[in-house]
């Protein structure tokens, strides 16, 4: 079947209408923005939506921009990024405030799909899309994110580790639209991603994101999210435990890389044997801390 169920449209032209049209249908409305994973899976009917509503009129949800937080004065460091859910791969990819502050999110942009894909998609379809072998939800997760949700009640703030309830599921309720994702700043920071793939632009084998902050020569935190190593995104928490308090090395890096592929669950699949899948966590988690550190300390000189 490559035919999707009969299903109606709607074209937003407000968040507080999409919204409304949302609670009026409940689990028979669906949001389309790209719609580069929606649409097929409604050709093979893994998903029969009664209602479509398109927001990609809603031109407030697109941006990317520093945002200081209260008290702070004009010569001090921005607070965070705010990246609106509905600005595109290649907005992403483009952006030299990202390059700058989170060169991870370039990383990542560089290995995913196709200019046509990423001209249309869209930060918010790829997080709430939920599928584990997605790139910018391990970036998100690296970077310790927070997603900012609307619904009738008005907004909630989530942390990325408690928006993934399980394969294809979010935290999103039926009435509710992502609207924002917000990653903190903090001095002494640097990302990266890796990532392995059958062919360019094809989703992940494995893929790491990594961010790493760095004070005086000691990595004070880091974050790993690693992609299509398990059922959802995942958090290489023990990973991350060994790195905080250590300066970074050679040695320390391949100790967390080993941590990390005992942190992921992949599953042989098409792509891969378990083993295989493993090996390459703690492969990536090497190479990314290897270029994450770089750049952190290019940043402190």
């Amino acid at each position: 079947m490559q035919t999707p169920a009969p299903v109606e449209y709607e074209r937003a032209i407000s968040l507080e209408g999409a919204i409304s049209s949302l609670q009026g249908r409940g689990a028979g409305a669906r949001i389309i923005a790209g719609g580069h994973s929606l649409i097929p899976m409604m050709k093979l009917r893994l998903a029969t939506p009664e209602l479509l509503i398109d927001i990609n009129d809603l031109d407030e949800l697109s941006y990317i921009r520093e945002h200081r937080g209260p008290g702070e004065g004009d010569g001090e460091q921005p607070h965070e990024v705010r990246i609106g859910a509905l600005t595109r791969h290649v907005e992403l990819l483009q952006s030299e405030l990202l390059a700058q502050r989170m060169p991870v999110f370039r990383d990542a942009e560089e290995l995913i799909a196709d200019p046509p894909v990423r001209n249309r998609g869209t930060i918010g379809g790829s997080l709430c899309q939920a599928d584990a072998a997605e790139d910018l939800s391990a970036v998100c997760t690296a970077l310790n994110a927070t997603v900012a949700i609307r619904g009738p009640e008005g907004q909630r703030l989530i942390p990325i580790g408690e928006f993934y309830l399980g394969p294809f599921m979010t935290a999103v309720g039926e009435a509710e639209i992502l609207t924002e994702v917000r990653i903190p700043l903090r001095p002494g920071a640097g990302s990266a991603h890796e990532k392995v793939e059958r062919r360019a632009g094809d989703f992940a084998i494995a893929a790491v994101s990594v961010a790493v902050w760095i004070d005086g020569g000691t990595i004070v935190d880091a974050g790993i999210g690693l992609s299509a190593l398990g059922p959802t995104t995942l958090s290489a928490t023990h990973a991350q435990e060994v790195l905080r308090g250590n300066p970074p090395s050679e040695e320390l890096f391949a100790e967390a890389g080993r941590m990390a592929s005992g942190d992921c669950s992949p599953l042989a699949d098409s792509r891969g044997p378990v083993d295989y899948k493993r090996h390459l966590a703690a492969v990536l988690t090497t190479r990314a801390l290897r270029r994450a550190t770089a750049r952190a300390l290019k940043q402190e000189t």
